[in-house]
């Protein structure tokens, strides 16, 4: 039956088919709106527990996952009614979406030409001339390849005297090693820049018709650790040669018998950036089974110099007048004073808290004016600019703390800030200081992601290794260099580079091309 032999032939029957296709078309509509309100919605949602995803509450994360999966899904629905709606012809609500950017113009093009007609579908006449194309591009992925290679060895026996020569055997990433430098690079990359644990690694060459065994990826791991040893040394003592660092610990679970425990990852971070200084960006990663007072005491035993950090108290021996090779200046953290008001302003609507914000905020407007001035610029809006700011806000405190409880939550918000006034306000006479330590919690934030990954560490080993290879893909990405590819780099060139000369390997100093899109 043809599509007209289906249409009603009488004007009663036509006038109920356009009110039922009407009909159908609204609540498709109504539909789509109520999807796309619905997904705008979880966006929103979703922005800001991102925000408060690396806070105090661990049901912030698992709520956050919950709406991902619930937003995707969403979406893949409204673009299957969608698409759905395009066969049938029926116009749907059109969601808003972002704006498409062009393919990256240096991937390689492959041109697929369809044959054009061989005579005018109009007239019949065989005398076409191309006037133009029009080209329609879609992005498409290559599996990746997978080969063997063979390093061959020739010997050559001398006719005259018998000997047998052949060329030395090539050095090896790994000492007795089947697995190239790019392999152990992109092993070591998903582990701990993906945060893509080794038995999922596993299976996914298993898919690809590569059998590796966790074990074997295990000790490729350790093995390429050791290998990289030299580099994590070079790249601390950098750090610790800075005049200012920042620091922060984050945990870390580690497996013990029959249950897992806390152990730490410290971060140190040098960047002077925020002052105009050359020197390149690092930061160096420390593993600990605790989190006693010793192991700062320990990592920092020859610096001395500007320190930002929170209130820990096991730093405070680092700051005593009399400590040896000299003392640690303390720099307190705005951002953690702030975020105590914060949450207050934010659960409890309290109207202290909300004016504490604001005032803290006003000061954070200035220095955004400010970064990458040099120290002396910086001093100078500062006291000009931040200084009146900041004794108004003394006093404004002190008058706020006399109206509230020891006990209530405001007055301890209050008492964190005005007990460390000296840590809080340096920044304002020295301009190689920030008004945050924000710079090592963004070093930490990798950590927090990957141990949802791969749940624990497998012991104090695995700890200290984890935090020697985060050295590395950390420093890498501060200077916007392909950690991966610089890994596969170093890797090759490792075994048979003069001990001397490996900071001509650092991040910073590498030749490679591969750096970040920014």
């Amino acid at each position: 039956m043809s599509l007209d032999d289906s249409l009603p032939t009488d004007l009663e029957n036509a006038h109920a088919l356009i009110i039922a296709q009407r009909a159908a078309l609204s609540e498709a509509q109504r539909e789509a709106q109520y999807r796309a309100l619905l997904i705008e919605k979880l966006k929103y949602t979703i922005r800001k527990l991102r925000h408060e995803r690396f806070g105090q509450s661990s049901e912030r994360a698992t709520l956050l996952d919950q709406l991902e999966l619930q937003l995707a899904e969403l979406e893949e629905n409204a673009a299957e009614a969608e698409a759905a709606a395009e066969k049938i012809a029926v116009p749907a609500f059109e969601r808003r979406r972002p704006a498409r950017r062009p393919l990256p113009a240096l991937l390689p093009r492959e041109r697929i030409v369809y044959p054009a007609p061989s005579v005018c579908p109009c007239c019949g006449d065989s005398r076409l001339r191309k006037i133009g194309e029009d080209v329609t591009e879609t992005l498409e992925l290559v599996p990746r390849q997978w080969k063997v290679i063979q390093h061959v060895r020739e010997k050559f026996s001398c006719r005259a005297c018998e000997t047998i020569t052949q060329v030395p055997a090539p050095s090896h990433p790994i000492a007795r090693g089947r697995a190239g430098p790019k392999l152990l690079a992109h092993v070591l990359f998903a582990k701990y820049g993906l945060h893509l644990p080794l038995n999922r690694q596993s299976d996914v060459y298993a898919r690809e018709g590569i059998g590796l065994d966790v074990s074997t990826l295990a000790d490729w791991v350790g093995a390429a650790a050791a290998t990289l040893m030299p580099l994590t040394t070079a790249i601390q003592a950098h750090v610790f040669a800075a005049e200012r660092i920042h620091a922060d610990d984050t945990t870390v679970p580690v497996l013990a018998k029959d249950k897992t425990r806390t152990g730490r990852l410290w971060t140190y971070v040098r960047d002077d950036r925020p002052f105009g200084g050359h020197d390149p960006p690092a930061a160096v990663f420390f593993y600990s089974r605790d989190r006693g007072g010793e192991h700062p005491e320990r990592h920092l035993a020859n610096y001395a110099g500007l320190m930002q950090a929170d209130a820990y108290a096991g730093f405070n021996y680092l700051y005593e007048a009399d400590r040896k090779p000299g003392v640690i200046v303390e720099a307190a953290c705005w951002a953690h004073g702030r975020r105590k008001f914060f949450d207050l302003a934010r659960l409890n609507k309290a109207p202290i808290a909300v004016a504490a914000v604001a005032r803290i905020d006003a000061l954070f407007a200035i220095e955004r004016e400010i970064n990458g001035l040099a120290p002396e610029g910086r001093v100078g809006a500062r006291q000009e600019r931040s200084q009146p700011l900041v004794s108004e806000l003394k006093t404004w405190l002190r008058e706020q703390r006399a109206k509230v409880s020891k006990h209530n939550d405001i007055g301890k918000a209050i008492d964190y800030i005005l007990k460390r006034w000296d840590a809080f306000t340096r920044f304002l006479d020295d301009g190689r200081l920030c008004m945050s330590n924000n710079a090592a919690e963004r070093e930490l934030r990798a950590v927090a992601v990957g141990r949802r990954n791969w749940t624990f560490a497998g012991s104090d080993e695995g700890g200290r290794r984890a935090a020697a290879i985060y050295t590395l893909i950390a420093t890498a990405k501060l200077n916007d260099i392909d950690p991966q590819a610089w890994l596969a780099d170093v890797l090759a060139r490792l075994p048979d580079y003069p001990n001397q000369r490996i900071a001509e390997l650092l991040p910073w100093q590498w030749c490679g091309s591969h750096r970040l899109a920014t």
